[in-house]
């Protein structure tokens, strides 16, 4: 016969505390997760987008702003033909459709416009990058999967356009 568990002692201390610490935890806002997390990971994608192309720079953090037209490096393109070598697509083509949704995708995240769209997109991308140019990268892409895949399944949070035409428009975006 089990007994109830005694109302003293540490174990029961612990315990309760242990409970009203995971109590506050889980108070952490999804939109909140959304906000850090819609950030984060368009600065990773946004600053490997940055490397491929020049006449254009935006960097918050380092305070570099040079605008211009865009153009792809010519690194860039040798990257895609040299060490990622992806089937199926001229090294010009692959690199300056990287370039591209490494730009557009991120600035639709921070926006959170279209942000389950743009993070499906960002996802196919990591997958590929996974799989067929650093395989053993998979600790740094298991993060990125998890972000995108949060921003997947509950969207973008409050703070968002999303959210707004959601409320506006009684749209499921």
């Amino acid at each position: 016969m089990a007994h109830p568990p005694e109302k003293k002692g540490f174990f029961y201390s612990a315990r309760a505390g242990i409970g009203q610490v995971i109590a506050i935890l889980s108070r952490i806002p999804d939109s909140l997760i959304a906000v850090i997390g819609r950030f984060s990971i368009a600065a990773v994608f946004w600053l490997s987008g940055q490397t491929k192309i020049e006449g254009f720079a935006i960097d918050l953090v380092q305070g570099q702003f040079s605008l211009g037209i865009p153009r792809l490096s010519d690194s860039a393109v040798a990257l895609f033909r040299d060490e990622y070598a992806l089937p199926l697509l001229s090294p010009v083509l692959a690199a300056t459709l990287a370039a591209t949704a490494e730009h557009v995708f991120p600035v639709l995240l921070l926006l959170g416009l279209a942000t389950r769209f743009s993070a499906l997109a960002l996802l196919g991308m990591t997958v590929v990058i996974q799989i067929l140019v650093y395989p053993g990268a998979y600790a740094t892409h298991g993060v990125w999967a998890t972000v995108l895949l949060f921003l997947i399944a509950k969207g973008p949070g409050t703070l968002s356009i999303d959210h707004w035409i959601k409320r506006r428009y009684g749209l499921n975006a």
